[in-house]
């Protein structure tokens, strides 16, 4: 669901509700660094970071970020330090702590399951944040947007409170490169007794299931199937017209996955995008799995991290059945299909989209680069059209990315304020199949909570 979207408080509602409770993990370093510089308005943050390991550094986190009453609405966010290969101890060290954060607070006041979402495609924050999540007794690891073969190796290594490694896609590389992690980082933190989660790999074919589960150093716990009509990042159509007509991904029967032969791998599974209504549950269930996986109904519950504004445009649109969804083969600097809704006011619209000033200041989507000589470099397809094409970038590859990390901020309502008054737009990510919205907002017209929306999918 985008960056907090899926915050600790819809995972909560949702665990009370006897599902499974997902909060995001991208970018969380930056939401809480946000949330600290908004005042922290009802002491959530402060409270869960008096149960982080490393006091120590919970008071320099609090000295550098938290402002009482929160920043002026005209003053810009501090940032973090981008990830690199080599980061920062600061860096690492508050990257561990939001996680935890955002975990320990998604498991108060109920004994249910608590999972986190990780993308692969964000290689350099993998381990430190799967170490967060693991401090605050994390249940499930999911991953998606690559291959995370490497995942169930880095969370036995650091169950155990040990220095783990991920390799990283270099392009150009001439070596292997690695990201190192050591849990030691964190004072007190092998203190913690660790119970290691399940991990589920999310994955769009059964060829992947297949080689996940080819043996044990690379077998997840379970597999999510995740179908085109998912919202986020999609795998690219595999048919031999990848973009239609009307300049979208281009879906066919090809990108399917075979459930038979997921199931054949005798692991747990579920099935995700496009089964958000009752009927769909128990077809999933019929066809082997053990649930589904439901991301836009609760993406427009009360709970959500979504603006009320944002909210409520969207619901009035699928009332009028006037709400395009899109999914822009060329959007993500990632390279791989996003859906987003066609909204006023978003990135989605094209005079927003290009009075917008090209940077890349957060860079969670940055490729690695080894130049010529063998220095390391950090492109984004976000960035200015210059600053891409010294690092190598190919002449108008850039043309239609949009700047994910701060548009879906901006959807949650922490746009960064730039020097000029400008504040970043947002761009709201949903799936294509809207009919468990259309039956939710039909029983509740003014909306409903993440427990309503459980309740209509097991009843």
């Amino acid at each position: 669901m985008g960056i907090a979207v899926s915050s600790w408080a819809m995972a909560q509602a949702v665990s009370r509700s006897g599902g499974l409770g997902v909060v995001s993990g991208t970018a969380i370093d930056t939401v809480v660094a946000r949330r600290l510089q908004d005042g922290d308005g009802d002491g959530s943050i402060r409270r869960a970071l008096k149960t982080f390991p490393d006091q120590a550094f919970v008071a320099e986190a609090l000295s550098r970020f938290f402002i009482e009453g929160g920043k002026k609405s005209d003053v810009p966010y501090l940032l973090l330090p981008k990830f690199n290969l080599h980061p920062g101890d600061f860096a690492t060290k508050f990257l561990v702590a939001a996680n935890f954060v955002e975990v320990w607070l998604a498991k108060q006041g109920h004994d249910g399951l608590i999972g986190i979402n990780f993308l692969e495609k964000v290689q350099m924050a993998t381990p430190a944040s799967i170490y967060g999540a693991m401090l605050a007794g994390v249940d499930y690891v999911l991953m998606g947007a690559g291959i995370p073969s490497e995942i169930p190796r880095v969370i036995r290594e650091l169950s155990r409170h040990e220095e783990s490694k991920v390799s990283i896609d270099v392009e150009n590389a001439s070596i292997k490169y690695y990201l190192s992690f050591d849990p030691a980082l964190i004072s007190g933190g092998a203190a913690t007794v660790i119970t290691r989660p399940q991990f589920l790999a999310i994955i769009s074919s059964h060829a992947l299931a297949a080689y996940l589960n080819r043996d044990e150093e690379v077998r997840p716990d379970g597999f999510v199937v995740e179908g085109p009509s998912a919202g986020g990042h999609n795998a690219p159509p595999r048919g031999n017209t990848p973009v239609g007509e009307d300049g979208q991904s281009q879906f066919s029967p090809k990108d399917d996955a075979d459930i038979a032969k997921v199931k054949a791998t005798g692991l747990p599974f579920w099935l995700a995008g496009g089964y958000s209504t009752p009927a769909k549950l128990q077809e999933a269930i019929a066809a082997g799995a053990v649930g589904v996986q439901v991301g836009s109904i609760f993406a427009l519950s009360f709970e959500s991290g979504i603006t009320e504004a944002l909210r409520s445009q969207i619901l009035g649109k699928i009332a009028d059945k006037t709400l395009n969804i899109i999914t822009d083969p060329y959007g993500s600097p990632t390279s791989f299909p996003f859906k987003y809704a066609d909204l006023e006011e978003t990135i989605s619209d094209s005079t927003e989209f290009s009075s917008r000033v090209k940077l890349c200041d957060l860079g969670y989507l940055r490729s690695v680069i080894e130049k010529p000589n063998h220095q390391i470099a950090y492109r984004c397809s976000g960035e200015p059209d210059k600053t891409f094409l010294f690092k190598g970038g190919v002449e108008g590859a850039n043309k239609s990315k949009k700047c994910l990390c701060n548009a879906l901020l901006a959807n949650i309502g922490m746009p960064q304020v730039r020097a000029t008054g400008y504040e970043e737009a947002p761009l709201v990510t949903l799936g294509s199949d809207l009919s468990g919205e259309e039956a939710l907002l039909a029983l509740y017209p003014n909306g409903w909570s993440a427990a309503q929306a459980c309740e209509f999918l097991t009843t």
